[in-house]
């Protein structure tokens, strides 16, 4: 009898314990946030992720500036086709491709419970597959824009290359003094300073440039007396020389420009071009397409490689099941092949895993809420 009582309370006890752990969880609902559903006390709330491009692009500024006697550099060096007039062209040197992870706004969600709730949702949000309401989601995402190079806003040409720009002529005037009932004439001497004209700057620039050569060549071959312990020497020679030729050739830079650019893609992109900024060699980088600019666009194949989820979800087949609440949402990225182009060239390419092309899956609220 005490055998058979014993084996009744066993049988009862585990069809209880079957009963409690099969019994949904029905006091903890999963609703997205927006319309007539609030965030009240107590709540926890949760976004899927969305993908970012972020676009680096560096474009070389080139600038020309001709020299103050280019007029004259063939015909008192024998320097041609040199710059004539100030120009200013662009080109692209690089073009680089990053992700970043920020949050849906039109996918925000709200656990709502009437008891106390254990999660492990740290093994999604680790994942990535959701995020939850954090600043330090964007600490990343700093940037500090320096441009490279500098404009020259000073003086390009600080020595034109002649000895003295003004010279003094001292003449004899006169001047006449009455003494009693005659004039006289009494001379003074009267210095006057006149200023260079172009030509005679150019000529002085010339002499000294042929100088410099004549003089480096005599230290090379070993014509003078005069002998240099190191390379400074012709250093200072190659250097100087340099400064006079750009007198009459011109002066030439480039100065990188780094820029940056965000785009959030979106379904509509996927198999088609998208133009991201548009560039000309007149004005550079620009996101307002111009009357010369050509555009630089970026083309998204999706692989489709999340497409197969779409069956992992249980088809819904009740009324009951259709309001069910107790579902958590979270999103599976899918990798896409990214090319940005200008015209048939290709400036970059990348795969990258872009939340918004993929799938949201669905699982039962009771795989990471539990009491």
């Amino acid at each position: 009898m005490r055998r058979r009582t014993a084996l009744l309370l066993t049988v009862v006890f585990i069809m209880a314990v079957g009963c409690t752990a099969t019994k949904p969880n029905t006091d903890m609902v999963v609703l997205p946030l927006g319309g007539e559903t609030r965030v009240t006390e107590g709540c926890m709330v949760y976004a899927l992720p969305l993908t970012v491009f972020e676009f680096d692009i560096i474009a070389e500024k080139r600038v020309e500036i001709p020299g103050p006697y280019a007029q004259y550099s063939r015909e008192m060096t024998g320097l041609e086709n040199v710059i004539m007039e100030k120009r200013e062209s662009w080109s692209l040197a690089e073009v680089r491709l990053n992700t970043l992870e920020e949050l849906d706004p039109s996918q925000y969600y709200i656990i709502q419970g009437t008891s106390l709730m254990q999660t492990n949702m740290f093994a999604l949000r680790k994942s990535g597959l959701i995020l939850d309401i954090n600043p330090e989601v964007y600490d990343h995402a700093l940037h500090i824009d320096r441009q490279g190079g500098t404009d020259h806003a000073g003086p390009l040409f600080t020595d034109r290359g002649a000895y003295d720009y003004v010279s003094t002529a001292t003449d004899t005037a006169y001047r006449l003094v009455k003494v009693d009932t005659a004039f006289i004439r009494v001379p003074y001497l009267v210095q006057r300073k006149q200023g260079m004209t172009l030509e005679q700057e150019a000529r002085e620039a010339a002499d000294r440039l042929f100088e410099l050569r004549e003089g480096r060549h005599m230290i090379l071959t070993g014509e003078t007396n005069i002998f240099p312990q190191d390379g400074a020497a012709i250093d200072e020679i190659n250097r100087l020389e340099s400064e006079y030729t750009a007198l009459f050739a011109g002066k030439t830079w480039t100065e990188p420009k780094r820029f940056r650019i965000w785009v959030t893609p979106d379904l509509s992109m996927a198999g088609t071009r998208t133009a991201i900024f548009f560039f000309s060699e007149g004005g550079g980088v620009n996101t307002d397409p111009g009357s010369e600019a050509t555009p630089v666009e970026m083309e998204i194949k999706p692989s489709g490689k999340t497409r197969e989820l779409e069956l992992v979800v249980r088809p819904v087949n009740s009324q009951k099941e259709l309001v069910a609440r107790d579902r958590l949402y979270y999103r599976v990225p899918d990798v896409a092949e990214i090319t940005v182009m200008i015209g048939d060239e290709k400036l970059c390419s990348a795969r990258k895993l872009v939340y918004q092309l993929g799938n949201r899956v669905a699982l039962p609220s009771n795989f990471i809420i539990g009491k």
